[in-house]
């Protein structure tokens, strides 16, 4: 049986638990319990501090997990990132005060930056060969300026409202991050081919994330040039009707664009037409 740490409390607890609700996994919600047993899956539920999960699993506490990159790049721990999960997205980026006239890096040269992300920050000044002072700070970073501890700040940006009520600018961004899946590198044989059922059935979930499958009806005439519009998955299934100038077609469409082919189809004629939620995409 598998162990996975999970964020105790937070957005990501909350991704992480509808995940694996749409995955047929019933776990507990609750960051007050230390483990549970999942229904659904044989899965031991570990909850954890974010920082602390990277850790866990690289001794083996527990053989997977589910954590920001950010945490597993800061963290540096021996462990394996398996696959995106397609949230919890956000950036780590270089701020500075509005008033600072930026020419670029070498602005941070001989500067003080404050960060909850140390290790990050350090490695990405050396690869571009900057010589800043980096300040660690547990919370708040983005008031470092403002009080006269740092020069600029890195830290996580999701919509960038709190660097403008700081007074901050984002300058450049050091890495994008959302949630991944980690294990441990020696979980051995039998673990690993539970992993891969796992890993399955998060795929399946992630793959049908934004997708919507359309159902229509079209004169028979005019199938060339739907399939034309609608390339599907691999090609739209057609299927028979009783009248036989008729056809009715199913398909695959990503919602960034339903509404564009719905207008393009229903401008050669598709009628009837029906838009359904997705819930697995099963390849």
């Amino acid at each position: 049986m598998l162990t996975i740490a999970i964020q105790n409390k937070g957005r990501l607890n909350e991704d992480t638990i509808s995940l694996m609700k749409d995955a047929g996994i019933s776990a507990s919600a609750s960051h007050r319990k230390l483990i549970s047993d999942a229904k659904g899956f044989p899965l031991h539920v570990l909850y954890l501090r974010d920082d602390d999960i990277p850790q866990a699993v690289a001794m083996g506490v527990a053989d997977i997990g589910i954590v920001g990159l950010n945490e597993v790049l800061e963290k540096e721990q021996d462990v394996d990132v398996r696959m995106n999960l397609g949230f919890g997205a956000c950036r780590l980026s270089l701020a500075v005060p509005k008033s600072v006239d930026y020419p670029g890096l070498s602005w941070f040269e001989g500067k003080r930056v404050a960060t909850s992300y140390p290790v990050i920050l350090r490695n990405f000044f050396d690869e571009n060969n900057i010589h800043a002072f980096v300040h660690e700070i547990a919370g708040s970073v983005e008031v470092a300026p403002a009080v006269g501890m740092a020069d600029a700040i890195f830290d996580i940006v999701s919509s960038g409202g709190t660097l403008i009520q700081n007074g901050l600018r984002e300058e450049d961004v050091v890495i994008r991050s959302e949630a991944v899946l980690i294990s441990n590198p020696t979980i051995g044989e039998e673990k690993e081919e539970e992993l891969a059922k796992l890993m399955f059935r998060f795929q399946s979930i992630i793959e049908s994330r934004g997708m919507k499958y359309v159902l229509f009806n079209l004169p028979k005439e005019k199938v060339e040039e739907a399939v034309s519009i609608l390339p599907g998955m691999k090609s739209p299934t057609i299927l028979s009707l009783a009248d036989p100038d008729w056809v009715s077609l199913h398909v695959v469409i990503h919602e960034d664009i339903l509404w564009e082919k719905i207008e393009q189809l229903k401008s050669i004629g598709a009628a009837d037409i029906l838009v359904l939620a997705l819930e697995n995409v099963i390849k």
